[in-house]
């Protein structure tokens, strides 16, 4: 899975995570480059 900024909408990081434990998708804070600052990142399609 892909996280992607919530501001710029760039895919930043894979992540991987149990889908039987986590329905939920993540939201993590995490720092953009492109922004240059943490912002939410949101999973996103691979």
């Amino acid at each position: 899975m892909v996280l992607a900024c919530s501001e710029c909408k760039r895919k930043n990081y894979r992540v991987s995570r149990n889908k039987k434990l986590t329905a939920e998708k993540l939201e993590l804070k995490k720092y953009c480059a492109a922004c240059r600052k943490h912002t939410i990142h949101k999973e996103g399609k691979t």
